[in-house]
């Protein structure tokens, strides 16, 4: 077996390995071997590895110093590592996992520290964009504890603020992939109504009363059935997108677009029993992360949601109670807002902690470049 260092840590409402990209294989193409080596996968409990068996908590993020001419101090590379197939897709972002890159900068001495809030420029490799965290600090370390309460996560933490920066056309290049504000996919079941966004992620927004759901569906209440067909319109969409064909989107392209289902502002119960009333919230929105329903809203979701909200004749558009300012998205764990200005800024607030660091062993040798080489 072969050691790497490792830190594990929660960004928002997700959980990722942190690696060192100096610690990473040395040969690019090893780098999926090898995170599903790490991970445990493909197997669908990842007994054998540090993935927890859920997509929200089988991921990885590999991070670098920045040269000094940049305009930003770290890049980072998201990995969403497939519990069940010998996949690891680096075409979109995490942005829960974003939020936890700079409280890792900090702790690794990879940017100098100001206090009372140290600010993180990020640099997005698999989306060529730029994020900006502002992350308190206090004597020196990352602070943790605070007031600050995220949908999805129990307790409380310090808030880290970040800014999504021109996130439009984040994988595809442009923040209306197929030229139209609307869509119509063909599938096995009718035609169906979307609209395909690009910012920060792409996303395939469809009215969940045209699946005859409920916009305030919980996870647990989707069929098998209900996933197939949400499974068949996103890979629909994906070859609109022009990532693979429907048939091979399952296999090739499993983490984008993301499908998402919208409706119109509802009063609801959410998995925590918390109730909520139509007054408290814009939009409904119930989020698709690898094939499952999503228990909460990924932030790049919330960032491509507000950015769609704001584009005239999309569906979020049309469904929406406001497009600008402050929008509340309300999603199966509670209420997520974000602050609109423009495309170029788009902030959430999240929390994020270092819960684990150490070593981790993998099972095959990938000629790592790290500091345990030469004990090897």
């Amino acid at each position: 077996m072969e050691k790497i260092r490792i830190v594990y840590m929660r960004g928002g409402t997700s959980k990722a390995v942190f690696l060192h990209e100096t610690d990473m294989p040395a040969e690019t193409e090893d780098w999926t071997p090898f995170l599903l080596d790490l991970m445990g996968s493909p197997d669908k409990r990842q007994i054998d590895g540090l993935g927890g068996a859920n997509s929200l908590t089988s991921k990885a993020a590999i991070i670098r110093k920045a040269e000094t001419d940049k305009d930003f101090d770290v890049y980072y590379t998201f990995a969403q590592v497939s519990i069940t197939d010998e996949t690891v897709d680096m075409k979109g972002n995490c942005g829960n996992i974003s939020s936890a890159v700079g409280p890792f900068a900090i702790q690794e001495g990879l940017v100098p520290v100001t206090e009372p809030i140290t600010t993180v420029r990020i640099w997005n490799t698999n989306t060529q964009k730029l994020i900006i965290a502002e992350v308190a600090v206090k004597d020196g370390d990352v602070q943790t504890t605070g007031s600050t309460a995220i949908p999805g996560v129990p307790g409380y933490g310090s808030e880290i603020v970040l800014t999504f920066c021109h996130a439009e056309g984040s994988v595809t290049g442009e923040l209306l992939p197929t030229g139209n504000v609307t869509d119509v996919l063909e599938t096995s079941f009718g035609s169906v109504r979307c609209s395909i966004v690009d910012a920060a992620n792409p996303l395939v927004f469809v009215e969940a009363a045209d699946l005859g759901l409920q916009e305030t569906i919980l996870p647990a209440a989707f069929s098998e059935a209900d996933l197939q067909r949400c499974e068949e319109l996103r890979a629909a969409a994906a070859e609109l997108c022009g990532f693979t064909t429907r048939e091979n989107a399952t296999k090739l392209s499993p983490a984008v677009p993301k499908l998402t289902l919208i409706g119109k502002a509802q009063a609801f119960t959410d998995m925590n029993e918390n109730k909520y009333s139509t007054e408290d919230m814009d939009i409904h929105v119930r989020m698709l992360s690898m094939q499952r329903p999503h228990e909460a809203l990924a932030i790049t979701g919330a960032i491509c949601t507000t950015a769609a909200c704001a584009i005239p004749g999309t569906l979020p558009h049309k469904l929406a109670r406001k497009t600008a300012g402050n929008l509340r998205i309300a999603h199966p764990s509670g209420i997520t807002e974000t602050a609109y200005s423009s495309l170029s800024e788009i902030k959430v607030i999240r929390t994020a902690r270092r819960i684990l660091e150490g070593t981790a062993y993998v099972k095959k040798n990938y000629n790592l470049k790290e500091v345990f080489a030469a004990e090897n």
